[in-house]
């Protein structure tokens, strides 16, 4: 099966675990990667005024990617979906940071594009909210489905 690894949001801005840096840039050598990267532009999404924090303006993909996209906001921008479309993947495996905000909305943007997305819960933490990651594995699901739960699960399939 073709399958591509999105990175979401693995940047100091959030301060990731390292071995979640190491895990992920472990997984991501063996197969076509993107990151998305979340800086502050206040004028596209208004991160400080209504929530009272704002992501880094300058922050880098702390893993290794083949391309990196930057967003503003929630979801990844158009311009990636585009790119995985040209891969032609059949499946877009996901893993990352802030499971129940930022990588959820990935995988909204990725099942609404036909992208068939799956989580990578082994590499997946959440927000602030719950840094466990169990509501946005929950979440996920619910949603789209196909959660793998471990390194050796994926290469099971």
């Amino acid at each position: 099966m073709r399958q591509a690894l999105l990175i979401v949001d693995v940047q100091a801005s959030f301060s990731p675990p390292e071995w979640l840096v190491r895990d992920i840039a472990a997984v991501a050598a063996g197969m076509p990667s993107l990151a998305t990267v979340e800086r502050h532009d206040e004028a596209v999404t208004p991160f400080e005024r209504q929530l009272g924090w704002k992501p880094g303006l300058s922050d880098e993909s702390l893993v290794p990617a083949d391309r990196v996209f930057v967003k503003h906001g929630y979801l990844p921008p158009a311009a990636m979906i585009g790119h995985l479309r040209g891969l032609r993947v059949e499946r877009v495996l996901v893993c990352g940071l802030q499971a129940d905000t930022c990588v959820l909305a990935a995988g909204f943007a990725l099942f609404d594009a036909g992208l068939s997305p799956a989580l990578l819960s082994w590499l997946t933490v959440g927000s602030s909210l719950d840094r466990s990651g169990e509501l946005g594995i929950r979440l996920w699901r619910h949603h789209f489905g196909t959660v793998i739960p471990s390194f050796d699960e994926l290469h099971s399939e």
